[in-house]
């Protein structure tokens, strides 16, 4: 008796402590449950690589892992499935907008002098470019107080659209100022030379905002000791010019700025520089997380973009804590008008099976999904089925004449093998299903598994240990509290 009243000791110091760690730490809830963003990207074959591999999803996965950690959202997760898609899941995110801008994007860096002989076509352009976006900005603030933005003057921008060769009939007044801003983008570019520089020697990368104006934003630049070579070299190349140092991301010019004369004997020396280009906290914070990745080594296409409301989230908990709850209450039922007392037994301790269950999930920490709630639910059943196996056994024992005391510990011995046997094969099945699939497939698989493993430690400690530890108690040790008087030989009373 008092080898069991410790192991009853232990049992309920366990679930005491259980329980205290369950409340004191949530457990995370999936993109089903809680509501969020899911994206799906598709590496694209480029260059010379024409079928996306292993090796070549790892390297893209490595980078839009920085990014997504650059982001910031919280728990969020980077899967991979399939051959060449990506699946990032980023709970409570109901905007994934500039997720998805961040993580399309190649964010190839480069530095690159302005050619020799172009400066006033270049200025000319940059110009353009400057009232484009002006203008552009003007209209949409217009929109945004709620005021009809004022019609352009297409006389005026006659010869600029034949200029840069643009044909933009039927088009609206916006879409012409962004074919316009297009295409001087395209045309700076033909006036620069090759890259000198680019983001590959690049060690960090942040923001700060201007000091002259703080709803401005600048982004520095740290590089390695061959990068500040080259930018020393490329800085003291077009030093006290009139050419420009240009700065474009993913082949779009984003600045362009002039080097005193006073660099022109050693450059810009230090590795360190700064990009600026009308960027507000955001559009820097998301410039920052693409330098801070890298660069992509093959480009990406965001394929699909799912949200699912908080609200479906709350839904889905609420449904599945009914289907929990609602079969735990009738295998309870069932366990107590078929067994009795150990039928209460089991009940007991498939509640105590819940709350290691829960407890395990927020210390690994499993994020729960709705294919982890099935599996949490499926192993409730292994673990009935492990006491059914077990009280049947007793039965058993009761019927041939035994003790209540021996077919007791008879029971467990005799149901072991069977348990085990049952158990192992279902582990065997989740560890295929863990190592091989993939995203909701592994969270299924865990749950199953963790509550496979916690099933055998309930059914043959916490069960055993509290029906023995009932017995010590002279009233409960009736064997008709097992099993129906009838069924027992008549020669025991």
């Amino acid at each position: 008796m008092a080898r069991y009243q410790g192991w009853f000791a232990f049992v309920l110091a366990l679930a005491i402590a259980a329980g205290m760690f369950l409340i004191r730490t949530p457990l995370q809830l999936g993109l089903d449950l809680r509501g969020g963003s899911q994206l799906t990207v598709q590496v694209q074959p480029a260059g010379d690589v024409k079928v996306v591999g292993d090796r070549e999803m790892e390297a893209v996965k490595a980078v839009l892992d920085r990014r997504v950690n650059g982001l910031g959202v919280a728990e969020s997760t980077l899967q991979t499935v399939g051959t060449d898609q990506l699946v990032l899941q980023l709970p409570g995110e109901q905007d994934p907008t500039a997720a998805a801008r961040v993580l399309g994007d190649t964010a190839l860096l480069e530095f690159r002098a302005q050619r020799e002989g172009t400066e006033a076509e270049f200025r000319s352009l940059r110009q353009l470019q400057s009232q484009a976006r002006a203008i552009l900005q003007l209209r949409k603030d217009q929109r945004r107080r709620g005021e009809t933005p004022d019609e352009l003057n297409l006389e005026d921008l006659k010869d600029v659209q034949e200029s840069l060769g643009l044909n933009a009939d039927g088009a609206s007044d916006d879409e012409l100022l962004q074919a316009l801003l297009d295409q001087a983008d395209d045309e700076l570019l033909t006036l620069l030379n090759p890259a000198q520089l680019t983001g590959k020697q690049l060690v960090t990368a942040g923001r700060q905002p201007l000091q002259n104006n703080p709803n401005s934003w600048e982004v520095t630049l740290n590089f390695d000791a061959e990068g500040a070579e080259a930018f020393a070299d490329l800085t003291q190349s077009i030093a006290g010019s009139d050419r420009l140092l240009a700065i474009t991301l993913d082949n779009k010019l984003i600045s362009a700025a002039s080097v005193g004369p006073q660099f022109k004997s050693a450059g810009i020396s230090g590795g360190a520089a700064t990009i600026s280009g009308n960027f507000d906290a955001e559009t820097a914070r998301e410039l920052e997380v693409k330098l801070r990745g890298g660069s992509l080594p093959l480009p990406v296409e965001v394929v699909e973009v799912r949200t699912i409301g908080p609200t479906l989230g709350a839904e889905n908990i609420r449904r599945s804590l009914m289907a929990a709850l609602s079969g735990l209450a009738l295998v309870a039922v069932f366990m107590v008008v078929a067994y009795r007392l150990p039928g209460a037994v089991a009940v007991a301790a498939l509640s105590l099976y819940a709350l290691f269950n829960l407890s395990v999930y927020a210390l690994i920490p499993v994020t729960l999904t709705l294919p982890g709630i099935a599996g949490f639910i499926l192993s409730i059943g292994m673990a009935v089925d492990a006491n059914v196996l077990i009280f049947e056994r007793i039965k058993d024992e009761l019927r041939r004449g035994n003790t209540l005391i021996r077919s007791i510990d008879t029971g467990f011995s005799e149901a072991f093998s069977s348990i085990l046997d049952g158990h192992l094969t279902t582990l065997i099945s989740c560890a295929a299903l863990f190592f091989l699939g993939t995203g909701l497939v592994k969270g299924f698989a865990a749950t199953l598994g963790i509550g496979v493993l916690l099933s055998l430690f309930t059914a043959l400690t916490c069960t055993r240990t509290l029906l023995r530890f009932l017995m010590g108690y002279a009233g409960l040790r009736r064997p008709t509290y097992f099993i129906a008087q009838g069924q027992r030989p008549s020669t025991i009373p």
